[in-house]
């Protein structure tokens, strides 16, 4: 699935291989705990999470890999260590397996994007 047609992200996880669905669910729950007062919306087919209308935060399943987008370049710079060994795209983390997602890492960065908003690319 590269890009879903569901009108919300009950529909899309209701969509994603059983494979990732235990991950995405848990990816999204971590999402909706971490970012309070951003909205949970559905942008380019995907689950995004926005503030002020902007997304910061999106992912995906995509067909190799999940991906984790995060547009804020200000907390991408500041995790610039802890992100040079994943397998990272301009604004995205990519995960081949359902098991090998870096909770903490992904936790870390949603808590840095949730303190203030920024810039994003």
């Amino acid at each position: 699935m590269v890009r879903s047609a569901a009108d919300d992200v009950d529909g899309y996880l209701a969509e994603v291989p059983v494979e990732r669905k235990k991950a995405l669910a848990e990816l999204r729950q971590l999402c909706r705990r971490e970012l309070k007062g951003f909205s949970e919306v559905m942008a380019y087919g995907m689950p995004a999470y926005e503030r002020d209308g902007v997304a910061e935060v999106a992912f995906a399943s995509q067909k190799q890999y999940i991906s984790f987008y995060l547009m804020r370049s200000d907390v991408r710079e500041a995790f610039t260590e802890r992100l040079a060994g994943q397998d990272m795209g301009k604004g995205c983390l990519r995960f081949r397996k359902p098991q090998a997602i870096d909770f903490d890492l992904l936790w870390d960065l949603l808590r840095a994007t949730a303190t203030r908003p920024g810039p994003v690319c």
